[in-house]
């Protein structure tokens, strides 16, 4: 009998993330390498348009007093399911890219006229903030949830690893090593974070966790 395929997600999935793996006879172990928690923040110095660049940015905000004063507000943000998130919620979303870059490409080719907010977290990367002052275009940032890295020792032998940011990448190296195991990357940045460490990099088509499962099922299929 051949020995069954071990995965390690960084993050626990739901029930049908999961059972798309385990249907496919694959063993899935799960841990939160990164915990999100909402911060207490003040809405004030609003600009013409909002931008998210994560869902956890927008649950934030979701329970905020002042939040249909934000739904006046055209909104750019990152990510599908970030955009479903505001539409659901009454939001009108201008545009929306898989990639804090492309975003950025985005506002400062077609909309650099316009004034923004940004609501962030504390772990958030340059690139939105960079290019926007690059392009002397005004905007200000509100941080309105904390990442935290939660390393831990993971001491069954695993084939693949599925990540799903950068900070899941740093918080598994603290107490973990990297071999020859698959890394399977959520997107570019993501796997940034991992070429100095493997070559064996699968990086999704679009950056959802549904096409991070899709690569693993390609691959042990």
């Amino acid at each position: 009998m051949s020995k069954s395929i071990q995965i390690l997600s960084t993050k626990k999935l739901s029930t049908e993330q999961k059972q798309a793996l385990t249907t496919a006879n694959l063993e899935v172990i799960e841990a939160d390498f990164i915990q999100t928690e909402h911060k207490p923040f003040e809405i004030k110095d609003l600009n013409d348009n909002l931008i998210f660049t994560s869902q956890n940015a927008v649950h934030s905000i979701l329970s905020h007093p002042k939040l249909e004063e934000l739904k006046s507000k055209n909104v750019f943000c990152v990510g599908l399911k970030t955009k479903i998130l505001l539409s659901e919620d009454g939001f009108n979303v201008v545009a929306y890219t898989g990639y804090a870059a492309d975003l950025a490409e985005i506002i400062t080719l077609i909309y650099r006229s316009e004034s923004y907010t940004f609501f962030s977290g504390n772990l958030r990367r340059e690139t939105l903030p960079k290019a926007l002052k690059d392009a002397e275009i005004k905007f200000n940032e509100i941080q309105v949830y904390d990442t935290s890295l939660t390393p831990q020792k993971i001491k069954t032998a695993v084939d693949a690893i599925l990540f799903y940011s950068p900070s899941g990448v740093e918080s598994y190296l603290k107490e973990n090593t990297i071999k020859k195991e698959t890394c399977f990357c959520i997107g570019e940045t993501t796997a940034e974070a991992l070429h100095k460490i493997t070559k064996n990099i699968v990086i999704a088509d679009q950056p959802t966790v549904e096409d991070v499962i899709e690569d693993v099922l390609q691959e042990y299929k």
